[in-house]
């Protein structure tokens, strides 16, 4: 699982980045849309992290709550790129 987890979340980060290099408005939303999936997918990791109750002595409500934001932002980024094209 902490493998997954490492993954979506350096490929949405990955893929914010390229996002901001994009050569175009589609070529933006896509990458974003990419991104909002992949941080998706991590939220998805961290919650499961947190009901299995392995990382014991750490709370992971703070990190869930910023990637649950993040899926926000993201989505919404995505929603107003495509609107003005």
């Amino acid at each position: 699982m902490a493998k997954q987890l490492i993954r979506a979340a350096t490929a949405s980060g990955a893929n914010d980045e390229e996002a901001r290099g994009a050569e175009s408005r589609p070529d933006f939303v896509h990458k974003i849309k990419v991104s909002g999936k992949e941080m998706r997918e991590s939220h998805y990791w961290l919650r499961l992290t947190q009901h299995a109750q392995l990382a014991k002595g750490f709370d992971v409500s703070p990190i869930i709550q910023e990637a649950n934001e993040l899926v926000a932002i993201l989505t919404t980024s995505a929603k107003t790129a495509k609107s003005r094209s």
